[in-house]
């Protein structure tokens, strides 16, 4: 049996740009392709935190160390410079691979600059209200 694990992650990184008249895709610094292992030209879901929109495209490099997440083409309708986006990619794995698997999740500030790597998320607890 396959099945489909979450690869990689740039949590929350900021829209620097929307290009409606530049080839579809969406452009990210390439030194953040590098950290979280995203290849150029692979499909990536994109999740806009702002507007609650959700769509696939594919990654490009953008100029290494400028910070950049452009989203082009059609899907410049979908997110505005300074927009929070999750960018992320996934796996098809069996069962055994998934045993030993870990995503690489990637956070950041506001500038785009990576604050820390980690390779799981905190489990979720409930919320205690007085």
């Amino acid at each position: 049996m396959q099945i489909t694990l979450l690869k990689s992650k740039l949590h929350r990184v900021t829209t620097t740009h929307s290009e409606l008249d530049y080839e579809g895709s969406c452009a990210i610094d390439s030194h953040l392709l590098d950290v979280a292992g995203i290849r150029e030209y692979e499909q990536i879901q994109i999740y806009n935190v702002n507007n609650g929109e959700r769509f696939t495209t594919y990654a490009i490099c953008a100029e290494r160390h400028s910070g950049i997440i452009s989203v082009n083409g059609a899907a410049a309708h979908k997110a505005q410079p300074g927009d929070l986006l999750i960018i992320a990619t996934y796996a098809t794995m069996d069962a055994q691979e998934a045993d030993n698997f870990k995503p690489v999740l990637v956070y950041f500030d506001k500038d785009n600059k990576i604050t820390n790597t980690r390779n799981s998320i905190p489990v979720q607890m409930q919320q205690h209200t007085a």
